[in-house]
């Protein structure tokens, strides 16, 4: 399974809002098996992420939307997702009902809090108030992260892949020293290999098999300089 996150806000865009939701996600997915092909941010505006979200919906299996829901005048992600679709944003029955249960009358909200894309399925907020929504496979979270991870959990099921096991080796050469080993290994081993060089050089090896990331990262440790663990 292959996604894409698209995180809404402008605060992220000038640096006043760390992106931590996209990072969560991230590894929430990785740990599922989900391949995460796109990570965008994009500004609050409708033509952007209506854009955004059509071309990714078009090409991965899923799409997760994060930010932008509530009552001011910036959160405009419901409208731009149901716009992606060429679908209205109208009243949900269901989403009135279920804040209805947790003790809010119509009066206590702001009018929009229930409008959602036509024939979208709701998704309960259980850490705030405005609901998310699934239109086909793009998945509407808000951005507050509490309330974004207890909605993910909500629907983390629906996101599959195929698990793949990794091996960390922390090498004490240079990065530009491990490049031939870095071909070798791959033509030796199904494995993928990510290099990130700081005091030491972090090698990461992935494979689909537990056995087969041990392998290949054991022929690495025999033919390298480790970090000093000691």
């Amino acid at each position: 399974m292959d996604a894409a996150i698209v995180t809404v806000g402008d605060e992220l865009l000038v640096g006043d809002t760390e992106n931590t939701n996209a990072t969560w996600l991230c590894d929430r997915l990785d740990a599922r098996g989900v391949r995460v092909r796109r990570v965008t941010v994009v500004p609050d505006e409708i033509g952007e992420i209506a854009r955004v979200v059509n071309e990714y919906h078009a090409e991965y299996d899923a799409v997760i939307v994060t930010g932008g829901l509530g009552p001011t005048h910036d959160d405009v992600t419901m409208e731009a997702v149901a716009a992606a679709f060429g679908r209205d944003v109208v009243e949900n029955e269901e989403a009135a009902a279920w804040l209805e249960e947790q003790g809010y009358s119509a009066g206590d909200l702001t009018a929009e809090t229930t409008h959602l894309p036509a024939d979208c399925r709701p998704l309960e907020n259980e850490a705030g108030v405005a609901p998310g929504a699934v239109v086909e496979a793009v998945y509407v979270l808000p951005g507050v992260p509490r309330e974004m991870k207890a909605m993910f959990e909500s629907v983390a099921d629906e996101f599959e892949g195929t698990p793949t096991h990794t091996v960390v080796v922390d090498v004490d050469e240079p990065e530009s020293a491990l490049l031939e080993r870095f071909t070798a290994l791959q033509e030796e081993f199904d494995v993928s290999v990510g290099s990130y060089p700081g005091e030491s050089v972090r090698v990461k090896i992935t494979a689909a098999s537990a056995e087969e990331a041990e392998r290949a990262a054991e022929w690495i440790r025999t033919r390298s300089t480790l970090v000093d663990s000691a």
